[in-house]
């Protein structure tokens, strides 16, 4: 069923009910997981939880996948004399992954058979890109162990559904510090630049990463790189009113921060459901004094509801009056609006032989092409990407083919959401080889994911918005302290672990 378009304005919506948990479902961390079924995989084969979402189980293609991707680690490895470990460690085991992916679901990712079996091939093939900006990342404070989501949501609610195990677990605390946070994005993967988030919470003690943290890890980082390594968000909630704006200006006065993160679906005022984006009187003041104070930014999580947040404020339908109210502000919004991999599925029924609707991409999709005066959204490819890629490559070849239609290659962002996925290394793999069908782009009118594309998408359309000097960046990567860490630590043939640290769902 098609959509209309939105419009400026919105109609006041009949009361949503919040997002809620399957029945009965079991959850495990992924590292958890891994250890009972072998060397952890170059790419996740099911799809990994920062609790921002419910994780589905694994799908039976998914499953088809993994052991196709287990059988060929077998063999390689044991032509080339490696372990298994080494073996999915290494380029190759990578390209393994790529080609366990295609041989299930089709040709979506550009993959040679030499690559798995030649160290050369893909070094030759794929030389490293040479900057790439990840505007969604996340890691733990030192010390903290909170009892507020999101890192324990699903051990909060194991007792309510069945699944008691989980009330007692305790997470690998130090695995989500700021150490191997360093090591998972920045000696780990290509990532040159990223974006420390948080997320908001009534009492800071209860929050895993507060705006002062953020910005003790952009020192931290920074300092050591000297140079400009992370960007830091500040954290606001317009629905606590006044107390937010209070919360705003210490933010901006005492740390510096350079962007706003917000999550209106999240109730934080006492009885409050969340906060509309284009709510003159709660929204409004909030971008007036992020104006009066230079920050252009203005970063929302939309899609991917959480459980228990209201669904309907975790939709798109107040982008458009926002953004078209505030042409001088930057709204980057979060996930592209992804609602769901099961919203989005029904896509997949007809092979797309009529448009049909992605929840809520779609709807932002049309509000762009409805409005060619909004030129100030940006749609974000956290976990929607990493989601799609290795779950359904079909419609993540749709949804990005629908972002490019709408908002053009100007307009989407990196984002990868680690370290919930560990690394980020296997997403900016996957996507760099990632490609649209021909099938696709010919019905729908859908533009190539070209190499110049990517090249922008990856970080060059970041770091217009954030006001980083590219080539000053690039020119000063060899004498950074962080790439000369890289390049000792490469030299001593890094394992890198493949770690996810979130959950996922295994029944």
């Amino acid at each position: 069923m098609s959509r209309p378009v939105l419009a400026a304005g919105r109609a006041a919506p009949a009361r949503s009910a919040p997002a809620t948990l399957p029945p009965h479902p079991r959850f495990t961390r992924k590292f958890e997981l891994d250890a009972r079924s072998g060397p952890s995989l170059p790419i996740p084969t099911r799809i990994v939880s920062n609790e921002e979402f419910v994780p589905p189980p694994q799908t039976s293609a998914q499953a088809r996948v993994e052991h196709r991707l287990r059988v060929m680690a077998e063999r390689e490895a044991r032509r080339l004399g490696l372990s298994r470990r080494e073996f999915l460690a290494s380029a190759g085991g990578m390209a393994a992954g790529f080609m366990a992916l295609n041989s299930v679901f089709g040709p979506f990712f550009d993959v040679l058979a030499a690559e798995v079996t030649e160290a050369a091939a893909g070094a030759e093939r794929w030389p490293k890109v040479p900057f790439i900006f990840d505007v969604q990342t996340h890691h733990v404070a030192a010390g903290r162990t909170p009892s507020f989501p999101p890192l324990l949501l699903y051990r909060q609610f194991g007792g309510k559904i069945g699944n008691p195990a989980l009330v007692d677990r305790e997470p690998a605390w130090p695995d989500l510090y700021l150490a191997n946070y360093v090591k998972e994005v920045f000696l780990d993967s290509d990532t040159t630049l990223a974006v420390i988030s948080g997320l908001p919470t009534r009492d800071e003690a209860e929050n895993v990463l507060p705006p002062a943290k953020m910005i003790e890890s952009r020192t931290a980082i920074n300092g050591l790189a000297a140079s400009r390594r992370l960007i830091a968000h500040g954290l606001f909630s317009p629905d606590l009113g006044a107390a937010d704006l209070e919360s705003m200006h210490r933010q901006v006065e005492e740390l510096g921060i350079e962007a706003w993160k917000g999550y209106p679906g999240q109730p934080l005022a006492k009885n409050g459901r969340g906060w509309w984006m284009d709510d003159e009187k709660v929204a409004y003041p909030a971008y007036e004094f992020s104006r009066r104070v230079g920050i252009r930014t203005i970063c929302v999580h939309k899609g991917l509801p959480l459980p228990e947040w209201d669904e309907e404020h975790s939709s798109p339908r107040d982008v458009p009056k926002a953004a078209a109210d505030f042409p001088d502000l930057n709204f980057l919004i979060y996930h592209a609006a992804f609602k769901s991999v099961a919203a989005a599925r029904p896509a997949l029924a007809d092979d797309f032989q009529q448009v049909t609707d992605v929840p809520w991409v779609s709807d932002l999709c049309r509000m762009r092409e409805a409005n060619s005066k909004l030129t100030n959204v940006y749609m974000e490819l956290g976990t929607t990407f990493g989601m799609l890629a290795i779950t359904e490559p079909r419609l993540c070849a749709y949804v990005l083919g629908l972002m490019l239609k709408a908002f053009g290659e100007d307009h989407i962002l990196w984002g990868t959401d680690s370290i919930w996925w560990g690394s980020p290394q296997w997403q900016i793999e996957a996507f760099r080889r990632f490609q649209i069908p021909e099938s696709l782009r010919a019905r729908f009118g859908f533009p190539a994911l070209t190499d110049a594309a990517k090249e922008k998408i990856l970080g060059l359309n970041a770091a217009r918005i954030y006001g980083v000097d590219v080539k000053a960046v690039l020119k000063g990567l060899p004498a950074d302290a962080v790439s000369k860490l890289k390049a000792e630590y490469g030299a001593l043939g890094p394992t890198p672990s493949h770690t996810q640290y979130g959950w996922v769902a295994t029944g």
